[in-house]
């Protein structure tokens, strides 16, 4: 495939389409699904279609991929797949495996990717021609819905099906990228290919890496989005925002996750079990004041910090009360998770060394790495913060890798 880098893509919209005309006069984006009947290949026409889907796999109007696949008269829909927390986002936690069912009101298979299976087997294929992927994405390596892409191409490639992404908004823009690139040798479900933490690409534009880089052959096939740019954050599409993932609530928590999801290779709350998980950070071992003062000598751009003490209902420290803090972004364009995230696992090693502690495996099916060096990419961050290192410095080494990854993402970049 040739690939057109940063080329416009324009789609005429016409009154027969599905979506409200209204919406395009408000200039908002609409997605891979607003556009699945009007874009859908010709060649797949009557295809038997399984359908990668969850919540958030809803249209400008929040009707749901699968009542639109079921309707359609383009191709037949014949099954189901879900990703991590299920198709209906049921599983709350991290490593909580869920099982396929029959869907009651549709009668249609409903395949797990997050159990004893997680790259769809030949069996769960059979009956199908195309493999429609509709996920949203938040634009971190560690959010596991690229990677159940990575492995629907994988399988599709194997078995000469063809996949097809429905595209959708990076929350957090197509700009900005930041963090190491996962290395060699630190493979999971957390990362199975070389991305940084913030990719700053769309899931189609992963795909189109992943075919490129990864799975050459592979029958790739996307339904691109209009009216999308790099510069916009999701607020600013005019789409509705559904958890796709249950602590995903606002795409405020997918703006600090790049950082504060490194605190899952911690013993530290990264605020599961509140109602603002990844803005709120504790242990039972921190002072508020402290920690946020310890946090301002950072002078990190765009963010503050609030001294704040809570009590998690489920996950880490369940029940116990915790000292920490709650991120406040006052300018996203300057603010950098990842960086601040860093800061906040240094500050809290620098001050309370007895008490903070790495998680043992296992984390996301790696049963020896650290948690941490597989969230990172590698050691070489956990190594830094236990010599003390100064920030500068470690950011200094994640931004050559950043430079040598920008020549090749930009070879994959869609939308202007």
């Amino acid at each position: 495939m040739i690939f057109q880098p940063y080329r416009e893509i324009s789609v005429a919209i016409t009154a027969d389409t599905h979506y409200n005309p209204a919406m395009a006069v408000k200039k908002a984006a609409l997605t891979g699904l607003d556009l699945v009947e009007k874009l859908w290949p010709k060649d797949l026409k009557g295809a038997r279609v399984g359908l990668v889907a969850h919540p958030a796999s809803v249209d400008h109007a929040l009707e749901h991929a699968v009542d639109i696949f079921r309707r359609s008269k383009k191709f037949r829909l014949s099954a189901l797949f879900g990703p991590q927390h299920g198709i209906h986002g049921q599983t709350q936690d991290n490593m909580v495996e869920w099982e396929g069912f029959r869907e009651p009101s549709t009668g249609l298979p409903v395949y797990s990717l997050y159990g004893t299976v997680r790259k769809p087997s030949p069996e769960m294929l059979k009956d199908i021609d195309v493999l429609a992927i509709d996920l949203q994405d938040v634009g971190s390596r560690y959010y596991t819905f690229i990677w159940t892409l990575d492995l629907c191409m994988q399988a599709c490639r194997e078995l000469g099906k063809t996949v097809v992404v429905l595209d959708r908004p990076n929350p957090l823009g197509g700009r900005l990228t930041e963090g190491p690139v996962l290395q060699p040798g630190y493979r999971s479900f957390v990362g199975l290919r070389p991305l940084p933490v913030r990719h700053g690409m769309t899931i189609a534009e992963v795909g189109h890496y992943f075919e490129d880089q990864f799975h050459p052959g592979v029958h790739y096939r996307v339904i691109p989005m209009m009216g999308w740019k790099r510069r916009q954050w999701f607020d600013e599409t005019g789409l509705p925002w559904v958890l796709p993932s249950p602590n995903m609530p606002t795409p405020d928590t997918a703006l600090v996750y790049p950082g504060m999801c490194l605190l899952e290779g911690t013993n530290l709350s990264e605020g599961r079990g509140t109602t603002r998980p990844f803005e709120m950070f504790g242990a039972p071992f921190i002072h508020p004041e402290t920690i946020v003062k310890e946090l301002r000598a950072f002078r990190l751009s765009g963010v503050l910090f609030r001294p704040i003490s809570f009590q998690p209902t489920f996950q880490k420290h369940a029940g116990r009360l915790c000292g920490g803090a709650q991120i406040h972004v006052t300018d996203r364009e300057k603010f950098r998770p990842f960086r601040t995230g860093v800061a906040i696992l240094k500050a809290v090693h620098n001050t309370w060394p007895r008490d903070f502690a790495w998680k043992q495996p296992p984390y996301e099916y790696e049963e020896i790495k650290m948690p941490i060096d597989i969230l990172a990419g590698s050691e070489r961050l956990r190594k830094d913060i236990e010599a003390w290192k100064d920030i500068r410095e470690m950011e200094a080494w994640w931004k050559e890798e950043l430079k040598t990854f920008e020549k090749v993402r930009r070879q994959y970049l869609l939308y202007k």
